[in-house]
């Protein structure tokens, strides 16, 4: 049998991806710190100069650099520049091995470690980690470098715990976390407390004021730019998407929710809107409001309102709710309840007219909605002015013996101490099962009397919390309608004469308009104008009473001007405006259950 001959092997991958042969190795270093602490920063510098003097202390070793990133997360090595650069130069061929304290300076991430270990690996470069002398080229197997990056990912998570531990203490305690500044507040950090900045504060109740009174935000927007108002960065740019956070943030009633989001896990480091996963923290009367909670809740009702979901269109496209003009949403037809859309009839010719017809019929068709009709734009500005004349006028005494009235009925309710009484209730009724608990636990009462009593009880709380609920929204709708009532007759006290359309003046007093309805006997009539002001009061005009004299043209495209005779349309309130004038003293109108009949 011929003897075999063992050739020793030297225990290292040969170079095989380049020809030319290197003596010498050329080394470099890798440091990180996490933070930019003082002591940090002193161990990042003690690193660097570390690594620099003990590669260059090496006969075989040539200095190929310091790879360092200052401030830097392990978790994630995207947001690592120099980490980067090396993995680059790396796979370049300009450098053998990679030295670094440990593993959780390379990464925290177990799937980065191995992936960059593995794809360095084929390049024939070394990393080597000193604390747990591990060399990638010349260890057996990854198990222990698995088993040890774990190791360092689990120190992340534990840390990511009991940080998140600790901030959820704070809120528990209402101390502010993570606050970025907002618009109207000054941040004083030393105490952690919010004061009102009255110059920027202006800015916040112009944008409630005019949303509560139906502009829309990307109008809104639009107003802010061109008055030369700053956001809190002093752009004077203002996106939509700005005011609406704006009008959502509960901040501005002197409120504070903490916990509006969470990190996910410390490894991806994404961020979510808190939906309900984690818990959430809120403060009433943490600070001084901006804007009173009644104009809040009226801009958080408007925002729910324009953001539910409208119904489909016949072609399954969803109603949008806008504000681009002054009757954008406003206008409804009297006969299916739909909005009516702006159209514009012979566009580009002397005869342009801008018009409002029925969404339903104008989409799926004349047939589902055959009675309404179009009605030009101009005509409900016209019935608007004579309407808003009628309120300061004549018929004045009707509306504030409607007001007068509705706050009568509104002071007599006294829905704060029926809410008072219900919640001395709900204390006693609790109290009264916590003793029954005891009574139980000591053994006074038997089994069966503890769970009848213990029935009725929780029925009793049960009833006590639900008329709770009923009555904090009976509240809110009288704070609403109090406010609305106060906007009204500042209006109205304004004696302000109208003689031509004020968009301003319509939003502020006008909750929306009826086009078309039927007369008392059933005969639909598309010509009717029903103006519902905010406080519920209405009235009925007819379009028959406004218009613009039709214009005539001849061959040779000159104005003719009608004949008085020729006139189809007038300027002259009708028998049927007085008629449904003087008609409306019978006023009837429920809230909240409370008939009111206005007579004269």
């Amino acid at each position: 049998m011929n003897s075999v001959e063992v050739i020793k092997g030297q225990g290292l991958v040969a170079r095989r991806g380049n020809s030319q042969e290197f003596e010498r190795q050329r080394v470099a270093a890798y440091c990180r710190v996490s933070t930019d602490n003082e002591d940090q920063l002193s161990s990042y510098k003690s690193q660097v100069q570390h690594y620099t003097e003990y590669i260059k202390s090496k006969n075989e070793w040539v200095f190929a650099g310091i790879y360092a990133d200052e401030a830097i997360t392990g978790t994630q090595t995207k947001k690592r520049e120099d980490f980067q650069r090396l993995i680059n130069d790396c796979m370049n061929g300009e450098i053998d091995l990679v030295i670094t304290k440990s593993i959780s300076r390379f990464a925290r991430n177990t799937l980065d470690t191995l992936r960059y270990v593995r794809m360095l690996k084929e390049k024939n470069v070394a990393v080597f980690f000193e604390e747990e002398n591990i060399n990638t080229l010349t260890m057996d197997g990854e198990l222990l470098l698995v088993i040890l990056s774990s190791v360092a990912q689990q120190e992340v998570e534990n840390i990511s715990a009991n940080v998140k531990k600790g901030l959820k203490m704070k809120m528990q305690r209402g101390e502010i976390v993570g606050f970025q500044g907002c618009l109207g507040y000054d941040y004083h950090p030393e105490d952690k407390s919010l004061t009102v900045n009255e110059e920027e504060a202006n800015i916040v109740r112009y944008i409630f004021q005019r949303y509560i009174e139906g502009t829309g935000c990307t109008i809104l927007s639009n107003e802010l730019k061109n008055l030369g108002y700053k956001t809190k960065r002093g752009l004077t740019s203002w996106p939509a998407s700005t005011v609406i956070n704006i009008i959502k943030n509960e901040k501005y009633k002197g409120d504070l929710l903490l916990g509006k989001t969470f990190t996910v896990d410390p490894i991806s480091k994404r961020r979510l809107v808190n939906f309900g996963e984690e818990d959430k923290f809120y403060i009433k009367g943490h600070h001084d409001p901006i804007v009173s909670e009644e104009v809040f809740a009226k801009a958080q009702e408007i925002l729910a309102k324009r953001g539910y979901p409208r119904r489909l269109n016949p072609d399954g496209k969803r109603e949008k709710y806008s504000r681009k003009y002054a009757f954008s949403s406003l206008l409804q037809c009297g006969f299916c309840d739909t909005t009516l859309s702006r159209r514009s009839w012979h566009a580009g010719a002397r005869h342009k007219k801008l018009i409002w017809q029925c969404t339903l019929a104008t989409k799926k068709g004349k047939k589902y909605c055959p009675e309404s009709k179009g009605i030009e734009e101009s005509i409900v500005e016209e019935a608007f002015l004579e309407a808003y004349k009628l309120l300061c006028g004549n018929d004045k005494s009707i509306i504030d013996d409607f007001l007068a009235l509705a706050e009568e009925t509104l002071t007599e309710a006294n829905v704060e101490k029926i809410i008072s009484r219900t919640e001395r209730d709900l204390v006693a009724a609790e109290n009264k099962k916590s003793k029954l608990i005891d009574l139980r636990l000591e053994g006074t009462i038997d089994d069966d009397a503890f769970s009848s009593k213990l029935f009725d009880l929780d029925n009793n709380i049960d009833t006590l919390k639900s008329t709770l609920n009923d009555l904090s929204v009976t509240k809110n709708q009288q704070d609403d309608l109090r406010s609305r009532i106060l906007g009204f007759k500042a209006i109205l006290e304004s004696n302000q004469v109208l003689e031509k359309f004020d968009r301003y003046v319509f939003e502020s007093i006008v909750e929306k308009v009826v086009i078309g309805g039927y007369e008392e006997g059933g005969t639909p009539d598309p010509g009717l104008i029903t103006f519902v002001f905010k406080t519920g009061y209405k009235q009925k005009l007819h379009k028959n009473n406004y218009g613009i004299v039709r214009r005539q043209f001849d061959q040779d495209g000159n104005a003719i001007l009608p004949s008085s005779s020729s006139q189809t349309e007038s300027f002259s309130a009708s028998s049927y405006a007085s008629a449904n004038t003087s008609g409306l003293r019978c006023l009837k109108r429920t809230v909240f259950g409370v008939k009111f009949h206005c007579l004269r």
